[in-house]
């Protein structure tokens, strides 16, 4: 089903289907009770983006259907954050009225927050000029929000290409710095139920723990509170920065990180390479007891997978219960499943984020 073709009265049966599904799906496993997080049935995606399509002196938003790939154009995108449905129309009727802001304009990005702040992304198969720049910079000024221009190695930024989000979870309020054309988790709501989740598993947590691809530090804030020290570990440069600064945004101050992959992370633990990027930091400092990830789609490596089960806790966050399930034949030699939870990040969608938290009964025959 399309996003921008939603009927938000079958949310409920839709959601009922997709934890089913997924019960079904990890029975082998003997897991406890599935918890469901449901999402806002509407309104709930912080960030979207549209194809461009213009005809005569009318620009309209495009979306495509993921069934027959046929194009439509997009006048409500209920799935939308309120301020990128109010945002929408003045936009398109701006952009429609300026022949420079329309010419070659082919696609259009929102980044917004739960408190309204705004960044809007212009993509272009043009070279920016200066006109560009003044006739965006009224139409900044006219919507309140910040604008980047993009073209083939060019990028504009006109105020800024941040925004803060503000996250509220079991009675702590968090700040998030998120940069243009990264990723971040696109709906807030349950991205408060993820974290809130995460830090039940935590509490009570002995020594120190371990955080693979930790992105921007969304989970590494509110964790770190439950932990003598946090190692995080990210290959995204960008990421890399952005966590540093929201640790200083969070008072965070017993959380490291360091610009590995998981791969590269596990060779220097187990000693098999050293890395320059590893050199201010010693390993042999940290008592690890818990060890967290939220991998890609791909799911954990194999060598992720082995050093995975040297740690007593192991909380796995997935976007794909696919690789997720794969790798518990290999985590289940070692873990029990203590909590499984469903979070309907993207409702309406066949996507299914899953939270997995699991306790060490045996150990490893690697180790």
């Amino acid at each position: 089903m399309s996003l921008a073709q939603v009927d938000t009265a079958l949310y409920d049966q839709q959601l009922k289907a997709k934890a089913q599904r997924i019960t079904e799906q990890f029975q082998v496993f003997t897991p406890p009770a599935l918890n469901v997080f449901s999402s806002a049935p509407s309104h709930y995606r912080m960030r979207a983006e549209f194809r461009i399509w213009h005809d005569d002196n009318r620009s309209y938003y495009r979306m495509f259907d993921p069934e027959t790939k046929a194009p439509f154009n997009v006048t409500d995108f209920i799935a939308g954050s309120a301020r990128i449905g109010e945002l929408m129309p003045a936009l398109i009727d701006s952009i429609s009225a300026s022949s420079v802001l329309r010419h070659r304009l082919f696609q259009v990005e929102f980044l917004t927050t739960q408190k309204g702040e705004a960044l809007v992304s212009l993509i272009y198969h043009k070279a920016l000029n200066a006109h560009w720049a003044d006739e965006a910079k009224r139409l900044q000024h006219l919507l309140n929000i910040a604008i980047i221009g993009r073209s083939r190695k060019q990028k504009v930024v006109l105020k800024t290409d941040t925004v803060t989000e503000t996250l509220h979870v079991a009675g702590q309020t968090y700040h998030y710095q998120q940069v243009e054309n990264s990723f971040t988790q696109p709906n807030a709501g349950v991205n408060e139920k993820m974290l809130a989740w995460a830090s039940e598993c935590a509490q009570n947590s002995p020594g120190d723990l371990l955080e693979l691809y930790c992105g921007n530090g969304n989970f590494t804030c509110v964790l770190a509170q439950h932990f003598g020290k946090v190692l995080a570990t990210e290959i995204s440069k960008v990421s890399v920065n952005c966590a540093r600064h929201n640790f200083r945004l969070n008072g965070i101050g017993n959380a490291e990180i360091a610009r590995l992959s998981s791969e590269e992370f596990t060779q220097a633990m187990r000693g098999a390479r050293q890395f320059r990027r590893l050199r201010d930091i010693d390993l042999n400092s940290y008592d690890f007891s818990t060890v967290f990830v939220d991998p890609p789609r791909a799911g954990l490596d194999k060598g992720t997978e082995k050093l995975a089960q040297n740690f007593n806790r192991i909380i796995y966050v997935s976007c794909n219960p696919e690789t997720l399930k794969k790798n518990l034949l290999t985590l289940g030699e070692t873990h029990r499943i203590e909590k499984m939870a469903l979070f309907d990040q993207f409702p309406y969608t066949h996507h299914a984020e899953m939270g997995v938290y699991l306790i060490r009964t045996r150990h490893s025959r690697d180790a």
